[in-house]
Formats: structure tokens, sequence, C-alpha cells
């Protein structure tokens, strides 16, 4: 296989009258990009509506999420609440209200979202944390679904290639070793309809982001690795841009691909890297932390069946991030040259 680039991507004619569904996985701040970027661009180019589905990690236990896992012994809310806002748009006051966060002295609240509340707040009087993922879209008014990734509170569990396990979300990323297998502490299932989202899907969108604590995180409950697998859908990796100190130190673009492959089976189609170059002082800044860029290898990615599309992908800021816009261009652009 050679190296896509974006000419190489270009769409093909679509299917008439049915929307074309997508389906993204994992958490933090890399899925909430995919999610606006796409809903900006639902119909914009070819009038095809797009159908919409995150699957989000509720794995989270440090936080705001940590602690009203601990007090009220529900899933941890804040990524669900992050891709909720990005579906509504920036439009929406009652998104910006779900992304306020208290300040103050208060132990009750200082440090917590009203997001996080609500949702809380919503699974106790619903009794079920989906369905107070979908009470609070539908006051959002968001363009698409958000599902919870397993049912009930679950955590991380790795085991890392010196031989030792550890468990949660956040001792995993410091624990600094590399992690040789990602489970889930106690076993969960995933939702039925996340399930059948990838089942159905045209592509599957895997990142980007931390590569185990957020896109593994939201595939590794029964029913989802085993959809992946039989799916017909394109499943594309999104490549990070960097790598992330404690969890991917050293990795190329190959290494994300076989983490991915070694947890979900032969799970992906296509690797979507960042083709441009990186300015000096954001390298300079991500140096200082201890992360480098991605080195995007090719050969290696071609050599495990994977093609490779570079394009550049890269946000304003003075942090490596994704641009949502250019995100969206480009998972299109794939997505219709099926």
């Amino acid at each position: 296989m050679r190296l896509m680039d974006e000419g190489a991507v270009a769409p093909v004619s679509a299917s008439p009258g049915r929307p074309l569904r997508v389906v993204a996985a994992g958490g933090g701040t890399g899925l909430p990009r995919v999610l606006s970027g796409l809903a900006d661009r639902a119909g914009s180019e070819d009038g095809r509506a797009l159908d919409l589905t995150a699957v989000v990690t509720t794995a989270d236990d440090g936080g705001s999420s940590g602690a009203l896992r601990r007090a009220f012994g529900v899933p941890a809310a804040g990524d669900v609440r992050n891709c909720l806002v990005a579906l509504a748009g920036e439009g929406s006051p009652l998104a910006a209200v779900f992304q306020h966060r208290f300040a103050g002295d208060d132990p009750a609240l200082a440090g917590h979202t009203v997001g996080n509340l609500v949702l809380t707040a919503l699974a106790q009087r619903l009794g079920d944390f989906s369905r107070a993922v979908d009470a609070a879209a539908e006051l959002l008014g968001v363009r698409g679904r958000v599902l919870p990734a397993s049912e009930g509170p679950v955590d991380l569990e790795a085991r890392l290639a010196d031989g030792r396990v550890v468990r949660g979300e956040t001792r995993i990323a410091r624990a600094g070793g590399r992690v040789a297998e990602l489970r889930l502490a106690r076993p969960a299932t995933a939702p039925l309809e996340a399930i059948e989202a990838v089942l159905h899907a045209d592509v599957v969108v895997l990142g980007p982001g931390s590569l185990y604590s957020s896109v593994l995180a939201s595939l590794v409950a029964r029913g989802l690795p085993e959809a992946l697998r039989a799916t017909a859908a394109t499943r594309v990796a999104v490549v990070n841009l960097f790598t992330q100190p404690g969890e991917t130190d050293g990795y190329a673009a190959a290494d994300h691909v076989r983490a991915l492959r070694a947890h979900l089976g032969d799970g992906v189609d296509v690797a979507l890297v960042h083709g441009g170059p990186l300015p000096g002082p954001l390298l300079a800044a991500h140096a200082a932390e201890g992360a480098t860029p991605v080195e995007v290898d090719r050969a290696e990615l071609e050599a495990l069946g994977v093609v490779p599309v570079a394009v550049d992908l890269l946000g304003a800021g003075t942090v490596a991030r994704h641009d949502p816009q250019k995100l969206a261009r480009a998972l299109l652009a794939i997505a219709r040259a099926r």
C-alpha cells in the first residue's frame, strides 16, 4: 500500500437518501474535537446527513468525576459531559453553563462542573446513567448520540511490561512503564446501542487522545472488540501528534496501531496522521514535558496492512491539539472514498 495524501482521498458519490453513519470512540480532549468538527460539517459538502455516535469512556477516577463516583457510585461523567457539549454546538447557552467549574474553597462544590452534577442528579432521579445521558442530550439539543462505553462504574487495570499491575486511570499514567495489557478490573458489558452502532457504522474513528486511558478505555468492555472485528466499517485510528509521557513514550505511529490491535484484534484499516510541520515553540514546550512528535513510520504502517493518510491536522494555539475542522475534512474524505 502507498501513502495516501489529501488529494488521494477525494470524495466519491455518496449513497443517496441514507445518512453517513460515523461512530467515534475515546474521551479526554481528543474525542470532543472529532465530534464538534463532524457535527459542524454535517451536510455542508454534498448535503448528506451524518448519523453521529460517540462511545465514551467512563473510567476516569480523578477530579470531579472521581469524587462523584466515590460519593454516589455513578460512572465517571466528565468525558461524557465534554462530548455532550461538543455536540451541542457553540451557540448553546446551556452548554456553556454545563462547563462552568466552581471555584473557591467550599469542599462540597469546589472543582466540580455543573454538567457533572447535573448528570449525577439525573442518574439518581432516573435510576440509570445511560438514561441520564439521554436526558442531558435532550436538554442540550445535541446533534448525535452520546453513549457510555460500559454499563455501570468501571476501573481500568494495566499490566506493565515489567510485570507490575496498576489499577486506576490516574495511577496508570503515573506508573511510568510501558503498558503490555489494558483491561477492566471487573468485566463489564458495553451497552447494546454502542455495539449495534459499531456493527452498522460506515466509519469508526478511534482517537485521538490518551491511547490507553481514553481510546482503549472506551473499547475494552465486552462486545465492543468483537463488534470492531465484525463491522464492515472503515476503522480509522487518529494518531496523536506527540507522545504522552507515562503512556506512549517512544511510540511511533505503528506502535499506536500495534497497541490497538493487541487489544482489539484486526480493528484498524487506516492511520490518519499529521503530515505537516510542527512549529519550533510547540516542539520546545512539549519537549520540556518529556513529549516528542510521533514518528510517522509509513513503511511499518503499510507492513501492518494499514493505509497511512497524512494531512495537516494541527490546530492553533500553544498546545498541540488536532484542529476539529481539519479532522472532519479528512475523516469525511476517507469515509466517502470507500
